[in-house]
């Protein structure tokens, strides 16, 4: 059985566990997710991340050391980010677009909705760009900031190709470290499968399927608005000439884990070597593309935001006037490229958007109950959006040195 096939049994039985949990041992569900649930989920979750600065700093490092020069980087990152903007701006357009047509906040009643609701505070547009520049390499890494370290990895390259011959044991060491942490995650994947059993098991045995049930439309609504995207990347890799099936069975491991831990930031490690290994992504575009679209590309933060705005003004009936669907898209879109790879933060840059919007932040409130089990579906896309831009990127180049097509099974 191969580990893949293990994780996704071990996610099923942890949903069926978990619901018998909560409808037939209801007493006992506090006390095993204090002492079982919780600790073994977050443990797994942190042996990921444990990996995720190693193997991303150092497949930066040796990624911009294989590039000769300033512009390629360049031109790397403008295509990437148009082919965000565009992809972004659609998955936006179709969780705005099932809202509106399934109309899944009319004639919703019976919740209670708490005096106090969550705040946020965003920072302005340039305070978020100098916050790239980190002030200490050190503690981006420390802290496992995606962008500053990304932004340090292009600082050290430069430093490297003006360097010279003296550089030599820097990548080395990098090479080194690279090829350690691939090793150590090659172990740590073994635990995954008890890993994603105590993490979904500990979210159906609290949370329960009647909350579910209570917004199967909402959950649906996001469900179905996920797979219309997925589709779209489907039609990208057949125009692509690219074979979905080998694409999705190759990031299976990776799809899964997204689901069962709903971090991106967690999956990272292993799509990074599942897209190298088992798809054949050249390394050079796999080391830039994935951790830079692991930190800003965020489909669905995307289809979440637009949807759930619309979900609330219906819930609150609040007229869909023309200022408030662009009120929505636009904080949407720009919301969603600031939104952390980690469970739950969709529910704090929400009250972003809901705030630019107009709409009541105790809306929040309302889905916050089954924010953890859509977000499984948020992080699958993710990480679809960001793989299929990234085997864009290596078509958009159309150099032998760079690009490895697919064609061939």
């Amino acid at each position: 059985m191969s580990l893949s096939t293990f994780i996704l049994i071990a996610l099923a039985i942890g949903i069926g566990f978990g619901t018998f949990l909560n409808t037939t041992f209801p007493a006992s569900v506090g006390n095993l997710d204090l002492y079982f649930f919780l600790p073994v989920g977050e443990s797994f979750l942190r042996l990921i991340q444990f990996l995720v600065v190693p193997i991303v700093f150092s497949s930066l490092i040796l990624g911009f050391s294989r590039i000769q020069n300033a512009s390629q980087v360049g031109r790397y990152t403008a295509k990437l980010l148009s082919s965000y903007l565009v992809t972004t701006a659609i998955s936006l357009s179709i969780g705005m677009g099932v809202a509106w047509f399934l109309q899944p906040g009319s004639g919703l009643t019976g919740f209670e909705i708490p005096e106090t609701s969550i705040a946020s505070e965003t920072p302005s547009l340039i305070d978020w760009l100098v916050s790239l520049i980190p002030i200490n390499p050190l503690q981006a890494l420390s802290e496992g900031n995606l962008l500053q370290i990304i932004f340090s990895a292009g600082i050290f390259t430069v430093g490297i190709q003006l360097a010279g011959e003296k550089s030599k044991p820097f990548i080395s060491l990098m090479e080194s470290i690279y090829a350690i942490s691939e090793k150590a995650l090659s172990i740590i994947l073994y635990t995954a499968p008890l890993g994603v059993f105590a993490l979904i098991t500990s979210v159906i045995a609290t949370q329960g399927i009647g909350l579910i049930v209570k917004l199967l439309a909402y959950v649906l609504g996001l469900l179905f608005a996920t797979l219309l995207m997925t589709g779209f990347y489907v039609i990208i890799l057949v125009l692509l000439k690219e074979q979905p099936g080998k694409f999705f069975s190759s990031i299976g491991e990776a799809l899964i884990l997204a689901f069962g831990t709903a971090s991106s930031n967690a999956a990272l490690p292993v799509l990074l070597q599942n897209i190298q290994e088992k798809y054949g992504l050249s390394e050079d575009i796999a080391s830039f593309a994935i951790p830079l679209g692991t930190a800003l590309k965020r489909d669905g933060a995307a289809i979440l935001q637009g949807f759930n705005a619309l979900f609330i003004a219906q819930i609150y009936h609040v007229p869909m006037t023309t200022s408030l669907i662009t009120a929505v898209a636009l904080s949407s879109l720009l919301v969603s490229f600031s939104t952390p790879g980690v469970p739950g933060s969709a529910l704090i840059t929400m009250a972003t958007v809901l705030s630019a919007s107009g709409l009541p932040l105790e809306g929040i409130a309302i889905v916050a109950g089954v924010d953890r089990l859509t977000d499984g579906f948020k992080t699958v896309i993710n990480l679809i959006g960001n793989s299929v831009n990234a085997i864009a990127l290596s078509h958009w180049e159309r150099s032998p040195e760079t690009v490895k097509l697919n064609t061939v099974g």
